[in-house]
């Protein structure tokens, strides 16, 4: 690998990459184009490295190249040799692509999980259904005609409380008491403790 290094950056091979990298900081397409064919093979084994998925990994090494062109300017030749700046953004890019898809699976996963159908047993279900409103026939009939029948109202007929004291043509205040301690003889009376 450092043997490719020094033949990119050897000046007797043309430009080096630091040089081209400069060129590019300029805006030179050409030079873009000439640091592009020497090095994206090997940006593109390292992204592949990382990111695994041929496909990601092109996508990836698109942005990277996209990047260098626009952070070409930057680029200090005092600071770095060329490939290790470009690799650095390219391992950059790959651990972001990595973390999205990551981020992109669990989510697809949490609205999996919220998604699945349980498979519900509907005789056993049904059954359950009629055994409660069987209990709460038994314990409708442990209330006052009057509790009955505001629960009644409200509950299977669906009736606001003053809608209630309309029909009843009783204060809206009686229709509450009658409805609180109604609801409380029927929790009594079918075991609900909280």
């Amino acid at each position: 690998m450092a043997d490719r290094d020094r033949a990119l950056t050897a000046p007797e091979s043309g430009p080096t990459a630091e040089e081209l990298l400069t060129q590019v900081g300029r805006g030179d397409r050409e030079a873009f184009g000439e640091l592009y064919e020497a090095t994206a093979a090997r940006v593109f084994g390292l992204v592949r490295r990382l990111v695994v998925d041929p496909a990601q990994a092109e996508e990836v090494t698109q942005d990277v190249y996209l990047e260098i062109w626009q952070s070409a300017p930057r680029f200090d030749a005092a600071r770095g040799n060329a490939l290790a700046w470009m690799f650095t953004l390219a391992h950059r890019r790959s651990v972001d692509r990595i973390r999205a898809s990551q981020a992109s699976r669990d989510r697809d996963l949490r609205v999996g999980v919220r998604d699945l159908e349980v498979p519900v047993d509907t005789v056993a279900e049904a059954v359950e259904i009629r055994v409660e409103h069987e209990r709460v026939v038994d314990a409708l009939v442990g209330l006052s005609e009057l509790q009955r029948e505001c629960v009644s109202l409200a509950y299977y007929g669906g009736l606001t409380q003053s809608e209630i004291a309309d029909r009843l043509e009783v204060p809206l205040g009686t229709v509450k008491t009658r409805l609180r301690d109604g609801m409380i003889r029927l929790r009594t009376a079918l075991g609900v403790t909280t």
